[in-house]
């Protein structure tokens, strides 16, 4: 067992009590030390040797250490201690296996799960928290919108934090997991078939919408004379040319995507609309693709929008 200066020094100071019973600190020093203001109670479950306001990684320990020692950080706060970037959440998210016996605390979200436990654990030192995969996907599949959860799924990828492929083995170790279905169609998409899905999911939303099918893959020369190929284009009838670009950006780089919407600017003309949307919309929005489109000239039933 670790001495209670190391178990300090590991959890950044704070303790909980049953830890410190098991090194043998009794009652009454804990009392000694709080009544002199050398420790403060953190909650009724956790100690601090320290009295002051609690950095990020302490309010960290905390949720944990109430939770009770088979707890551990879940959803978007156990993905940040992964080096998720970007996705920032107010409260902490702590998984729990057992019923919630314990008292509230501010700022700290209990999530009981029944999965098999110990495999949701991560092995790292540190901090109890769960593996990504199963942070991020029970997140998406639970308490994300539509958009959030595949978007959450997207960004740990490009983060580079994961692979889609681990993300699937993942959707089928949690079984039954709400969204699975379209949580693969999506981690297919972001591993190397955007554009044959996007190609299909162009053609599904034509046909649902009554709207032409388009020209794929036309050749056009840019004004610094490179010739691009574009995704989708219909000639209009009245002599104008829509094209609509559809962008894989659970792959893209910001520079990437700089560079394409410079792409675009350059093959645009008077006589020709370039309208790009996220392979994401395509698949589980195209109405909204639709009713652009549509708006622009193209043929098509849309409800609410003029033809």
């Amino acid at each position: 067992m670790q001495s209670l200066e190391q178990l300090l020094r590991e959890q950044r100071g704070l303790v909980a009590r049953r830890q410190l019973n098991d090194r043998g600190v009794d009652w009454g020093r804990v009392r000694n030390n709080l009544a002199a203001g050398r420790w403060a109670e953190r909650t009724p479950r956790v100690i601090s040797v320290t009295t002051g306001t609690l950095d990020p990684t302490q309010r960290l320990w905390l949720a944990v250490l109430h939770a009770g020692p088979r707890s551990m950080l879940g959803g978007l706060t156990a993905a940040a201690t992964h080096g998720l970037d970007g996705w920032p959440r107010r409260q902490v998210c702590v998984l729990v296996d057992d019923e919630l016996a314990f008292e509230p605390v501010d700022g700290v979200r209990f999530f009981r799960t029944r999965r098999p436990y110990e495999r949701l654990r991560s092995p790292r030192p540190g901090l109890p928290r769960c593996h990504l995969e199963p942070a991020v996907l029970l997140w998406a599949a639970y308490e994300a919108e539509p958009r959030a959860a595949h978007g959450i799924l997207a960004a740990v990828v490009q983060q580079r934090l994961t692979t889609a492929a681990r993300l699937v083995e993942w959707v089928d170790q949690l079984r039954p997991l709400r969204r699975a279905k379209p949580f693969k169609a999506t981690l297919s998409s972001i591993d190397d078939g955007v554009q044959s899905m996007a190609e299909l999911d162009v053609r599904r939303m034509c046909l649902r919408f009554a709207m032409p099918f388009p020209l794929r893959q036309r050749p056009r020369t840019d004004r610094a004379g490179k010739v691009r190929w574009t995704d989708c284009e219909w000639d209009l009838p009245d002599g104008s040319v829509l094209v609509l670009g559809v962008d894989g950006s659970f792959h893209m780089e910001a520079l990437e995507w700089r560079a394409d919407l410079r792409r675009a600017r350059r093959i645009t003309t008077s006589t020709r609309t370039i309208l790009r949307c996220s392979a994401f919309e395509l698949r589980h929005e195209p109405g909204e693709v639709a009713i652009d489109l549509v708006a622009l000239g193209l043929p098509g039933r849309v409800p609410g929008a003029a033809a």
